[in-house]
């Protein structure tokens, strides 16, 4: 089946052809960690856990690889290291914090039914690498040396000859049109306004490293060169996709394509760039001082939203049912919603218990393989759940040939679910749901009993208790036009 993926760069949709099938490899910007991720970070976690589930389901999961950096260095976890722990020395204070901060959002994030990446490298861990190309970037005349500071020229990249990308040409900016629309840092030590640092001196007891470039003060890196080391170190010069949410197309994204191409000589850093929609909360943007700042945290573990807490499936099932691209609503209906629909595939597996292992329906497949049509999934997903619950069974067939197109059905909605990283595992075991099905086997034969002598409050009274477990009756005749009572579980 033909993947097609969204390329911002290029802004077209195309077929992915990966540089090598056997080792499709992506990158996705991470967390930097010294808070709470919130649930707009939730996004890009949820969008690249499922396609990289859909490379893994194509490709084979031993020839994907899925790189997710950790930033563990960056002047939010000073400040915040500095005043949690004031009376610890800063490097000491700034490892509390973002081991912690680390824990937690793998904590939150497997709760969101995320697969760990193949890779999880650390930028403190990469130091090396990102000297290596620093010293590329100045060699070639693309940075240059001023004040202990390293800084990249866009300009000097725009007038290279060669097979090297323009600058800006990912976010579809000029620099003069990126001048005007940044907030562009001035200091004595640039030459141009849209230079940007690749490595500064660092202050008294923050990290510091021995710096590149012949500079003799100790120093620290910019935060643009740290996922271009990291990209390189574990998927090389040129990889398949670069994921992350809109926001780091530029400068961040676009820094990256110019620091990885002019080290490398190289057109493309990514074959495929690819970034979710914004986030916002009941129709506003989240921000702390709106009071609508959410974390992921307070979703799964209070009261903050909609007055309860939810569950991980349903947080995912609601991010997964707007498509990556658009923009998202994050309300408190959708939620609502969202929980429903678990319930409705919960209670349809609780019934057919364990099950057997089949392939994904193709339905669900091309969905996901159209730029990741999550809705049109959830769609289909809706569709498996009603043929499990015999909705959409046409003709006279028999009982038994029913029950066993349900449970087909039942596993391939299984099946479909575990693609999209849906748990709505049953804690019931299977003996329990065969005890379930036998109880409702025998309230539909005492009510047949109670029809047939005409006995209608009995009949009744067994209707009402058959509801009150989630069953719904559908009474018939079958071939030879005698009475016949089915039945599913509530939708």
């Amino acid at each position: 089946m033909e993947l097609r993926l969204y390329d911002t760069l290029t802004r077209d949709k195309r077929p992915f052809t990966p540089i090598d099938p056997a080792n499709v490899r992506m990158y996705v910007c991470g967390p930097t960690v010294y808070d709470f991720a919130h649930i707009g970070n939730a996004r890009p976690v949820i969008v690249f856990d499922v396609l990289f589930r859909l490379l893994r389901h194509l490709y084979g999961e031993a020839h994907v690889k899925y790189v997710r950096n950790i930033t563990d260095v960056d002047d939010k976890i000073n400040d915040r290291a500095a005043r949690d722990y004031p009376g610890l020395p800063l490097n000491e204070a700034i490892r509390k914090v973002t081991e912690q901060t680390e824990r937690q959002f793998h904590d939150d994030v497997d709760a969101l039914g995320c697969l760990r990446p193949t890779v999880e490298p650390r930028a403190t861990e990469h130091i090396g690498e990102m000297r290596s190309i620093i010293e590329k970037l100045v060699a070639g005349g693309f940075a240059y040396v001023e004040q202990d500071h390293v800084l990249f020229s866009p300009s000097a990249m725009n007038a290279a000859n060669g097979v090297l990308p323009r600058y800006g040409s990912l976010a579809n900016r000029s620099l003069d049109e990126m001048i005007a629309g940044a907030r562009v840092d001035v200091a004595p030590y640039k030459r141009d306004a849209t230079d940007f640092v690749l490595w500064k001196p660092s202050k008294p007891g923050e990290p510091s490293w021995p710096s590149p470039a012949g500079i003799a003060t100790p120093g620290r890196p910019g935060w643009h060169i740290e996922c271009s080391a990291m990209s390189w170190k574990h998927l090389g010069e040129t990889f398949d996709i670069h994921g992350g949410g809109i926001d780091l197309v530029f400068p961040h994204h676009e820094n990256e394509v110019a620091q990885s191409c002019c080290a490398f000589h190289t057109e493309r850093m990514a074959q495929t760039w690819m970034h979710n929609g914004f986030l916002q909360v009941e129709g506003e943007k989240m921000s702390k001082s709106l009071g609508n700042f959410i974390t992921i945290r307070e979703l799964l573990a209070t009261n903050k939203f909609g007055g309860r807490s939810w569950d991980g499936a349903t947080l995912r099932l609601a991010m997964l049912k707007t498509h990556y691209r658009q923009p998202i609503d994050w309300t408190v209906d959708a939620l609502e919603e969202a929980q429903k629909r678990v319930a409705k595939y919960r209670r349809t597996l609780e019934r057919f218990g364990g099950g057997k292992n089949v392939e994904v329906p193709h339905g669900v497949v091309s969905a996901l393989s159209d730029d990741l049509n999550t809705h049109a999934a959830i769609t289909e997903l809706d569709a498996l759940n009603r043929r499990a619950n015999g909705v959409t069974h046409e003709g006279p067939t028999s009982e038994a040939d029913a029950l066993a197109a349900n449970a087909i059905a039942a596993d391939e909605l299984r099946a479909s679910l575990r693609l999209l990283g849906i748990s709505v595992a049953s804690e019931r075991s299977g003996a329990v749901n065969q005890i379930f099905d036998q109880n409702i086997q025998r309230l539909i034969a005492a009510r047949t009993a109670a029809r047939a002598n005409k006995d209608w409050k009995e009949s009744d009274r067994i209707r009402d208790e058959l509801a009150a477990m989630g069953v719904v009756l559908k009474d018939g005749k079958d071939a030879d036009g005698k009475p016949v009572t089915t039945w599913e579980l509530a939708r």
